[in-house]
């Protein structure tokens, strides 16, 4: 059951990227810490560990030498950044396809010629989609797969990189309506640290709440500018009282769309949410495990 008292809106909501940057948490400290968090106080809403996909030997070895992964296997999501070939992903996969300890729960790749090669293994794909027309036609590409009734989702870069601008409101809500019109669910990666649209250190960063409420509207119909609008919302407090007014079936149409997000410092918008009382509280020695 359940843990959150907004459920199941948070659930799961956020899976650990440790690894990546800026976090950059190395592997066998990611994976101890995130089989910690499974018993921890935020565990209900934690996914699973994001690592990447050459790793997946290594991350193999890192299961089997602790013994909390016998009676529960270690859930992850095999992850190529655009450009890695597909072949490395299908290697990682292979590498722990008959694994007792480890439960891959999806492959993410960037959308490429060769995406669909990981369609024959029959697990949940997560194609990374970039902007414009590129953008466009990935998405059609996907609907399509989802058409033949493949398990694929979306995924799209909220945080800058060396090779990629951060993506104002009006970018990542286009991005939301294509979308959704099309039917299809997506994730998002990098960059969402925080509950509320602001600028931290110095930075801009879009707003968990933010996106969650977004994409209910977009559910309802609502189109690209009026999404950017409330992607631009900086008021926690209209925010808070809009997302608690949302019932449990609005909440899981929600969540159908908007899986889940990657995050490196996984209990960084955990612990904002707590603080807001969209979670429960956690007793301050907790919050440190």
């Amino acid at each position: 059951m359940s843990r959150t008292p907004f459920a199941p809106l948070f659930d799961r909501l956020v899976d650990d990227a440790a690894v990546f940057p800026p976090g950059l948490a190395p592997l066998d400290v990611a994976v101890r810490e995130h089989l910690d968090r499974r018993t921890g106080p935020y565990a209900a809403h934690v996914g699973a560990l994001l690592v990447p996909a050459a790793s997946a030997r290594e991350v193999a070895e890192l299961a089997a030498a602790d013994a909390r992964t016998g009676d529960a296997p270690l859930e992850v999501g095999l992850v190529a950044r655009p450009g890695t070939p597909t072949a490395t992903v299908t290697a990682g996969l292979e590498a722990l396809r008959t694994d007792t300890r480890v439960v891959v729960v999806a492959a993410e790749v960037g959308w490429s010629d060769t995406w669909r090669d990981l369609l024959a293994v029959e697990l949940p794909v997560v194609v990374e989609v970039g902007l414009g027309e590129e953008q466009e036609r990935a998405l059609d590409d996907v609907a399509a797969a989802v058409d033949d009734e493949h398990d694929v989702t979306v995924k799209f870069r909220t945080g800058p990189t060396a090779s990629w601008r951060w993506p104002d409101e009006s970018t990542l809500a286009g991005f939301l309506d294509a979308t959704v019109l099309r039917g299809l669910s997506f994730k998002l990666t990098g960059g969402l640290h925080h509950t509320v649209r602001g600028r931290h250190d110095g930075e801009d960063g879009h707003g968990v709440l933010n996106v969650l409420l977004a994409t209910h509207e977009a559910l309802h119909g609502a189109e690209a500018d009026e999404l950017a609008g409330e992607l631009a919302r900086r008021d926690t407090e209209v925010l808070v009282t809009a997302v608690s007014s949302l019932g449990p079936l609005d909440a899981e149409r929600v969540r159908a769309s908007f899986t889940s997000y990657g995050c490196c410092g996984v209990l960084d918008p955990l612990r904002e949410l707590e603080a807001l009382g969209l979670i429960p509280s956690v007793p301050p020695k907790e919050q440190q495990r």
